[in-house]
């Protein structure tokens, strides 16, 4: 790592009693496209530019403590320090492997102990305070104005009143003051300058309350903060745990001495800028977790979603009953295809659970057992018996607050987690803040309107997923939960509360969520029974890594698509989605090395998606750098690839390459397969991923021959499992 720190200190003698005009601090990014000022006059303003265009005019900050007294009010400067750092971070688990981490600094410090910190980044700015007052304070209230230059649409993920779900649609105004009186909304939330995206966020958020935006004029949004809990219903409520029943005046009870929360601006011209803008983590506080090397991403197997219903008369004694042979299924099938975890969700059993955990550990397989927020609260050694059954990960649910004592329960979860070396996702949470850089133990958020929505709206739909990944995912990585194999069109959903739902979109628009959402622990939320139904599907979902060595995204508009390539390794993956508009799409391929041949495996929309979602067409092209296509996606379609060297040195691709047959007979009634390895299965699959059922074949052979004369005339997919390999390869009959 280059690090390079500059530091000037100056001190500004103060001789006059009165001050007789203002003070301007300015700082200026890296690239010099941000510029954040700070004013001190009679009070505390900053304002930002980008570019050329002011997009935050002069605002007032301020703190105004339980004693009356107002940090922010009229000030006096007692000394300044500048920093100019420039150097890489190395996040564990995320978008990119290295991060360039430049930013230039002021810190102000102020008469009456505290100081205002001001960091310019080339994705956006923040300003923080800093307090050194002896012993605890109480933060009555916090004033952060943001009066916005000018406002075109203004995408709102509006907040329910009694601030307890994060998982929030966006409403679109034509300006703020379109917003209903009363409303107010979570952050991250995006406002247009004309062609400028402006998103308003936190960061590094500890024994604070989080930070949401209210409306206070025409081009204006202020912060809005839960005060802190005063009465709460009975602890013992699992489902209602500490329930706010009454507040205090104030929001926080603190140490004096500490940092606060970062107020964070994003801008950019460019909309796709915002699927690899990471700022927000970049601002959060380092690791505190020195060992990570037992914190591992992957995907998981899992039962709720679907109800653990397994539509197979074969698997009638277990469907829909949580039990250890349930659960043993499951691991049974992420064995077969890699997937690093199963997950017991709610309703697991504890007097099979370390049974369902030696088991899985027998088959290389981790646990995540899920639980409610109340229980390792109250006592912590709720995680020890949870470890001690032999999970790797516990999922916490119901926290459904976020002031200052539910950020205190998110830390607490964090920190004892970590010391009994177990990850952890958060369910009914708060957006993240950055506390997945902390404890890189945290390895998902929900708070977005996931999967699980379709069982009782319309919200999770394909306008909604190109919307967050421009917003929600500027916060942190998310728990989508996709997978669905039951795709249906935007006019052909209803939603399920009880059984199998139903999700909006095409096949390959649900898969390309593996790439454009960051989720470093990815679940399957379909049934095994289904994913076998679908192996074209499945090819991609076993393959699919879950973080990435490099981000790139290639094009993108807030609302209604994007295209973003990932590598990982020496692969590529790509990923397409459209909203509810049919579009064509151009991939430049120049992000590949030059003088190199690309396989690409592709997973698209086809003529058929048109009537039917689950349409999925597969194909096998070469490319290089010099490469262009075009792809149509349909209403609410997609398209994810497969990029990968076609002369690497590894046995699997080359038997893929060049050592493995398929090709059907002159009568057209008999498939021939024949490998340089035996042959343990042949599957044959039609484009909607359905399968076909043939006589078993005599395992071990190095040919197969397949009678398909019950096949109707059309182009087919065979999966070819080897000793060493699964392949597919297409056929025409």
């Amino acid at each position: 790592m280059k690090l390079v720190i500059r530091n000037i200190l100056f001190i500004i003698l103060i001789f006059s009693v009165s001050k007789l005009s203002a003070e301007e601090y300015i700082l200026l990014s890296p690239n010099q496209k941000f510029t954040i000022r700070l004013t001190v006059n009679d009070n505390l303003e900053f304002s930002v530019k980008y570019k050329e265009t002011e997009i935050v005019a002069p605002s007032p900050i301020s703190l105004l403590l339980g004693d009356e007294t107002v940090l922010g009010g009229s000030s006096v400067v007692e000394s300044i320090e500048s920093n100019e750092v420039r150097e890489h971070l190395y996040p564990l688990l995320g978008k990119n492997k290295e991060i360039l981490n430049d930013y230039n600094e002021k810190v102000i410090h102020f008469e009456n102990s505290f100081a205002i910190v001001l960091r310019a980044y080339d994705e956006g700015v923040a300003y923080r305070f800093q307090t050194s007052i002896g012993g605890e304070i109480i933060v009555k209230e916090e004033e952060a104005i943001f009066n916005l230059s000018n406002t075109g649409n203004t995408i709102f993920p509006t907040a329910d009143s009694n601030m307890r779900s994060w998982e929030r649609a966006y409403d679109i105004y034509n300006t703020i003051e379109h917003v209903p009186e009363g409303q107010f909304c979570v952050t991250p939330a995006l406002f247009k300058n004309g062609d400028i995206n402006v998103i308003i966020a936190e960061s590094d958020l500890f024994d604070y309350p989080g930070m949401y935006l209210i409306p206070s004029g025409s081009v204006s949004v202020k912060g809005e903060w839960a005060n802190r809990a005063k009465t709460v219903s009975d602890s013992s409520d699992v489902y209602a745990y500490h329930r706010v029943l009454e507040r205090e005046e104030y929001i926080a009870k603190t140490n004096g001495t500490r940092d606060f929360p970062w107020r964070v601006v994003i801008a950019t011209d460019d909309d796709k800028q915002l699927l690899n803008n990471e700022l927000t983590y970049k601002l959060a506080s380092p690791s505190k977790i020195e060992d990570t090397s037992w914190i591992k991403p992957g995907k998981s197997a899992w039962e709720w979603w679907h109800e653990a219903i397994l539509e197979s008369e074969q698997l009638s004694t277990i469907s829909g009953k949580l039990s250890l042979d349930l659960y043993k299924y499951y691991i049974d099938f992420a064995a077969e295809y890699k997937l690093e975890y199963i997950t017991m969700d709610a309703g697991w059993g504890a007097d099979y659970a370390a049974q369902v955990c030696n088991y899985a550990a027998s088959k290389n397989v981790k646990v995540i057992m899920w639980d409610f927020i109340n229980l390792p609260i109250e006592n912590p050694e709720r995680l020890t018996k949870i470890k001690n059954f032999g999970a790797a990960g516990v999922k916490i649910d119901l926290i459904e607050r976020d002031d200052q004592e539910a950020i205190n329960w998110l830390e607490q979860l964090a920190s004892e987690c970590a010391k009994r070396e177990l990850i952890l996702l958060l369910h009914g949470c708060p957006k993240p803040t950055g506390l997945q850089r902390t404890y890189p133990n945290v390895v998902s958020f929900e708070a977005v309107r996931g999967a699980e929505c379709a069982k009782w709206d319309r919200t999770p739909n394909p306008d909604y997923h190109t919307q967050f990944p421009f917003i929600r995912m500027l916060a942190g990585p998310l728990d989508y939960t996709p997978g669905s194999m039951r795709n249906v069109h935007v006019d052909e959903f209803e939603p399920v509360p009880h059984g199998i739902p139903m999700t909006m979109g095409t096949k390959a628009h649900e898969l390309a969520m593996y790439i454009l959402f960051d989720q470093p622990l990815a679940y399957l939320c379909d049934s095994p029974v289904e994913y076998r139904k679908n192996m074209i599907a499945m090819n991609f979902l076993k393959k699919v890594p879950t973080v990435w060595d490099k981000t790139l995204p290639l094009d993108g508009a807030v609302g209604e698509f994007a295209v973003m390539a990932r590598k990982k390794d020496k692969d590529w993956f790509l990923g397409a989605m459209t909203n509810t508009t049919a579009r064509t799409i151009s991939i430049d391929f120049s992000f590949l090395d030059e003088n190199t041949t690309y396989d690409l495996e592709i997973y698209r929309d086809n003529e058929q998606t048109v009537s039917d979602a689950k349409a999925l067409e597969f194909e096998i092209k070469q490319v290089n750098n010099k490469s262009m296509l075009s792809f149509d996606l349909v209403k609410s379609g997609g398209l994810v690839m497969h990029i990968k060297n076609s002369n690497p040195t590894g046995v699997t691709s080359t038997i893929e390459n060049k050592k493995i047959k398929v090709y059907l007979n002159n009568f057209q009634n008999q498939l021939n397969v024949e490998a340089s390895e035996k042959i343990q299965q042949v599957q044959i699959f039609d484009l909607l991923g359905r399968m076909y059922s043939f006589n078993k074949i005599s395992q071990g052979e190095y040919s197969v021959q397949l009678n398909v004369d019950s096949l109707v005339p059309g182009v087919y997919v065979a999966g070819i499992k080897t000793d060493r390999s699964h392949v597919l390869r297409k056929f025409q009959k």
